[in-house]
């Protein structure tokens, strides 16, 4: 509907003379925080400015994209302004893009100072002149004029009974220091940012966010991994520009969001402190780290595993496991099979974690415990495994034996393999939940050597699958399990939820790692899946009746191949060589008779390298431009340009991005929509390259 509204606009806007252009999509004023000021004293103005419905403007760091609002004061004699107080930003990503900035009302308050030999009685009026760029599917810059006037009162005036308490709100809720420790320490293409202090001590760190003030020090689009630890956290970032050809910046200062709060901080290179992490140097008992020793890690780790049973993203699988326990209906040797394969599972792979973990670290790379879930493709993958057990579990198809069936069917082959996998599942999803005693443990064990980090690793399997095992061998509480019959295939029903909610926990996580784009192929991809599986169901329904389920397996391995692909295909790139737009280029190309493609663009249009990325920046397009001899010319207006602006007007347009294609039979130029994709581009310069015949 967004899509259609915007469209519909661009038509009546396209339909109007070019001196009805451009629409405003912000206004913009000055508000103060009081009705006057008096000499020597200095209030706030604010700049505020309210975006229409799906615009939004920009942070003083836009991001990959984008640009930042900037005000020009004209003060009389003696009159100061400040600096912006930027209010924290909030994520915009934009397909493979990443922006930051504001939506709805947003004030930028700006301290005034009026000079000391102010006279009382008079009026000041505070001139400004303000840019700013506005963006939705397309981009406009904008400006305007903005004019306020003020009383020059003998004391402090009286708060303005409309903004003051608005202006307020935003200077304490603005970002700004709070003692926050904060280092950073690049390890190959990454940096880990490590932020201590009371601040945020107890805040609640999922979902933390480092918003740069320079655009040069991290690559905006990739997901920010956290480690949680006691004293504070440790985002590993993906380095930008600043840290390219071994230079790293003196200092990394921007806003941290953690917690519900925003705070300003400046990190200066460094290892990280104490606390950081879950890997940091470990505190325990008053002792530091490299006094913890083997024993105490050992222990410490078994405990860990133990609490980490309860952790609420193990309960999930768990959960699953128990339905099968239930099954025996007290056949103790059929459950003790069961629990040692489970047992096997978890506890190998928490040593196949440990020796990918420990290697890594060796070569340099920034990671920490839970590394398997900062990789979007593993997350996503790891939804659409949830997703296939929950829906095995409604009964849309069948993985191995009943529940219903008999305890010596459980302990089949097939039984043992699914208890093995159930554990090493477990461990993958449990792992990120550091439990208590967890942290110091993993932090001794990773500044050990392999031997006794592989020793604590294989502590916290054990802890982790005690539990389990220990109930596997209690003949005791195995008798106190009811019976098998029909109540346990409602109760595997129900077991569905808990991975229904955790295939939707790990497509939040996504969301937060890689942004929209990736979340809406991770949708995509699950309908696949249960088509996938609705198939398979239908397939093991025929062969029961002695049908041929051929055709529906193949069907639906076809669409779980899809799936997996489409969650972890990479995207398709490649460069065009392009040329500076000039109207005599443009001029000299026609009269050549060439197809010309031009794209108006802007470094700062969100739109334009999201279509650059995604539609034209491909090998399909890419191929289309050498076989139909056709000129790409660029015409750039990140820096304002007469000429652009006049060319942009000529078509009815006040913004980028504006897609034109001129064929070899001369005439008007094809006007492409602003959202682009590949086939889109290939038929408009396929029909450029076709002569028109003329009509008899």
């Amino acid at each position: 509907m967004m899509r259609f509204l915007a469209s519909l606009l661009l038509a009546l806007a396209t339909a109007l003379p070019a001196a009805a252009l451009p629409v405003r999509h912000v206004r913009a004023e000055l508000v103060a925080e009081a009705q006057g000021i008096a000499p020597g004293q200095t209030i706030h103005v604010a700049r505020r400015q309210q975006i229409e419905t799906g615009w939004h403007t920009y942070w003083r760091n836009s991001g990959d994209s984008g640009e930042a609002t900037r005000i020009t004061w004209a003060l009389p004699a003696g009159w100061q302004a400040g600096e912006f107080t930027w209010p924290a930003p909030r994520k915009l990503p934009v397909g493979p893009l990443m922006n930051y900035g504001y939506e709805g009302e947003v004030l930028l308050p700006v301290a005034i100072t009026a000079p000391a030999n102010a006279k009382p009685g008079d009026k000041v009026s505070l001139n400004a002149k303000a840019q700013f760029l506005v963006c939705a599917e397309i981009c406009v810059p904008e400006d305007a004029t903005l004019a306020l006037t003020l009383p020059v009162t003998v004391g402090p005036a009286q708060p303005d009974p409309k903004w003051a308490k608005a202006i307020a709100q935003t200077l304490a809720q603005s970002p700004k220091p709070a003692g926050l420790a904060a280092v950073f320490q690049p390890h190959g293409t990454s940096v880990a940012l490590a932020v201590t202090g009371a601040a945020i001590k107890s805040a609640d760190k999922a979902g933390a966010y480092f918003y740069p003030f320079d655009a040069t020090v991290i690559d905006h689009a990739k997901p920010q991994a956290i480690e949680r630890g006691p004293e504070g956290l440790t985002l590993t970032l993906t380095s930008g520009y600043a840290f390219q050809g071994g230079k790293a910046p003196d200092a990394m200062a921007g806003v941290l969001a953690v917690g519900g709060r925003a705070y300003e901080i400046s990190a200066a290179p460094g290892a990280a402190p104490a606390g950081a992490s879950g890997l940091g140097p470990p505190r325990v008992a008053g002792q530091g780290g490299a006094d913890l020793g083997l024993a105490t890690a050992f222990v410490f780790a078994l405990i860990g595993g133990l609490i980490l049973n309860l952790m609420p993203c193990v309960f999930p699988i768990l959960a699953m496991k128990a339905a099968s326990l239930a099954g025996h209906g007290g056949e103790s040797a059929a459950a003790r099979r069961q629990g040692l394969a489970f047992g096997a599972g978890s506890i190998l792979t928490f040593l196949a974690l440990a020796a990918a973990l420990i290697g890594l670290k060796a070569a340099g790379s920034a990671i920490g415990w839970g590394f398997q879930l900062q990789s979007p493709p593993v997350v996503a993958i790891l939804a659409l495994l949830m997703l296939a057990v929950a829906l095995n579990l409604s009964g849309l198809f069948e993985v191995g034996t009943s529940l219903q069936g008999t305890g010596t069917g459980l302990a089949s082959r097939g039984g043992l393999a699914g208890a093995f996998f159930t554990g090493a599942l477990a461990v993958v999803v449990a792992a990120p939940c550091t439990a208590p005693f967890m942290g110091p443990a993993l932090g001794w064990a990773l500044t050990q050597t392999p031997a006794a980090a592989l020793t604590v690793f294989l502590a916290l399997g054990i802890g982790f699958a005690a539990p389990f095992v220990l109930v596997a061998y209690a003949p005791g509480l195995l008798s106190r399990l009811p019976r098998p019959g029909v109540w346990m295939e409602t109760f595997r029903k129900a077991l569905a939820f808990p991975m229904y909610g955790a295939a939707a926990w790990l497509a939040w996580v996504l969301s937060q790692q890689a942004g929209a784009g990736d979340l809406a192929k991770l949708f995509g991809a699950a309908v696949l899946v249960a088509m996938a599986g609705w198939l398979f169901g239908m397939a093991q329904k025929r062969a029961a009746t002695g049908g041929k389920p051929l055709v529906l397996d193949v069907s639906a391995g076809l669409l779980a191949a899809l799936a997996l692909a489409a969650v972890v295909w990479p995207q398709d790139a490649a460069e065009l060589t392009s040329e500076a737009y000039s109207p005599a280029r443009l001029a000299e190309l026609r009269a050549e008779g060439r197809p010309v493609f031009v794209n108006y663009t802007a470094a700062w249009c969100v739109s334009c390298q999201v279509n650059d990325k995604v539609a034209i920046s491909t090998g399909q397009v890419r191929s289309a431009f050498a076989r139909h001899r056709v000129t790409y010319l660029k015409a750039d207006w990140t820096r304002r340009d007469a000429t652009i602006a006049a060319e942009l007007a000529s078509h009815g347009r006040a913004g980028v991005p504006l897609y034109l294609v001129y064929g070899v039979s001369g005439g008007d130029p094809a006007i492409l929509p602003s959202i682009l994709t590949p086939d889109i581009v290939v038929k408009a310069v396929e029909a450029a390259d076709k002569p028109k015949v003329a009509s008899p």
